[in-house]
């Protein structure tokens, strides 16, 4: 997937698996403020290497892992990690793809959303070793900024510059809202950057505008100006769209392992190689060659990091029981799916789809109109059913042909 030109032999390979692109990247240079090679053997400290992550929801899936398993891998390398939890600026939330202004979130929802994500990425990262990592939150720095600071970070960038920002100049063609404190947003992040003193940003290739202003302000504060590192946005189960929880084609790190290996097992094969390079650590020259063996292999290894390898192996063998014999066989191990992410009243063939059960609406009332779908074991012919309330659907199994299971919850 990568095709950055390395510099140098001792350039560490870890370095460029699954990543899209290093700014700024001269490879032929020695200046270790345009090489990165060059800043990792010049350096005789180890390098702050800066992810943020705000809590704006409760929970994340495998395409939020990415940049925090790179992150993993410079911890590994003997560098410190600065996990960056956006309690301030989650209450914001980051405008980037958004054609709309996002809800602002409260101090106590922001709190609970960051406990949880602390959860989820504590089987990634090295928590235990000294100096490895640092977890802070942006409102140490964040809350206490008077207006004269404030002024001096809107000072660094024009309006030109923010309309520049994918999202905002389509906002502003199609005469969309864009709020001023939206664009706080990027220098606020940014300013993250200069609290910390980072050599390096992770984020997603969403993230590039972002992370330059990151540099920018270091910049403007005398620092040196930080890396970034960008990774790729990851495409979902369903093999056409980006994960995405509104989509119901992530698979979530919260999820049991039953329900994640269910997920993986089924990834389309023109994915295979993408999800082996940005999820595991297997040597991608010695996969196997046939597809389905590939797909069981993915499996399994994303749930051992999560679960371990007695629940993967475990979740492997009630997935295989499964498929033989129904949900009936397997009635406690059939993945759950949480109806708080379905918005009532919702329609039978719309939580086919958000579930990730069908890849559309459509493709769903079709499935229905053609017999193949069954609550609770008992066919569904009428293509309009709805649901008032996710009370009547607590508990009950929601099938999909022989092989596609999920239990609904509350």
């Amino acid at each position: 997937m990568s095709n950055l030109q390395l510099s140098h032999t001792n350039t560490p390979t870890w370095l460029y698996r699954g990543i899209s692109e290093i700014f700024p990247n001269q490879p032929d240079s020695q200046d270790a403020n345009d090489n990165l090679a060059q800043r990792l053997a010049l350096t005789k400290r180890p390098l702050r290497v800066k992810l943020g992550i705000d809590p704006t929801g409760a929970d994340i899936h495998l395409g939020h892992s990415i940049p925090v398993r790179k992150l993993r891998a410079f911890q590994d390398a003997g560098h410190t990690a600065v996990l960056i939890i956006g309690d301030f600026t989650a209450r914001i939330g980051d405008p980037t793809g958004k054609s709309e202004v996002r809800r602002q979130l409260s101090i106590a929802e922001v709190k609970q959303n960051a406990e949880t994500y602390l959860d989820q990425v504590r089987p990634i990262l090295d928590f235990d070793t000294p100096g490895r990592l640092e977890i802070r939150y942006n409102s140490e720095w964040l809350a206490g900024l008077d207006l004269t600071k404030i002024l001096d970070l809107l000072a660094t960038m024009t309006v030109g510059q923010m309309l520049a920002k994918e999202g905002f100049a389509e906002r502003f063609q199609q005469e969309n809202p864009i709020y001023i404190h939206e664009f706080l947003y990027p220098l606020m992040q940014g300013y993250d950057s200069v609290a910390i003193q980072a050599d390096v940003e992770l984020g997603g290739t969403d993230q590039k505008f972002n992370i330059a202003v990151g540099r920018d302000l270091q910049r403007h504060f005398g620092q040196t100006p930080q890396f970034g590192l960008l990774v790729p946005i990851i495409i979902g189960t369903d093999g056409v769209q980006k994960m995405s929880k509104s989509l119901g084609n992530y698979v979530g790190l919260g999820e049991n392992a039953l329900s994640m290996y269910s997920k993986l097992e089924k990834i389309p094969d023109a994915l295979l190689e993408e999800y082996f390079e940005l999820l595991t650590n297997l040597p991608l020259g010695d996969l196997p060659k046939e597809p389905r063996d590939r797909q069981k292999l993915l499996a399994l290894n994303i749930v051992t990091q999560y679960h371990g390898e007695t629940a993967a192996k475990e979740a492997q063998n009630a997935a295989a029981d499964i498929v033989k014999t129904g949900f009936t066989a397997q009635a406690d191990a059939v993945p759950e799916f949480p109806l708080a992410n379905v918005e009532f009243p919702a329609k039978l063939f719309y939580i086919l789809k958000v579930s990730g059960l069908c890849k559309s609406s459509g493709e769903g009332q079709r499935l229905i109109k053609d017999g193949g779908v069954k609550l609770e074991g008992d066919r569904v012919s009428d293509v309009d059913l709805t649901f008032d309330s996710p009370a009547p659907l607590d508990g009950k199994v929601l099938q999909v042909g022989r092989k596609k299971f999920i239990r609904l919850i509350s």
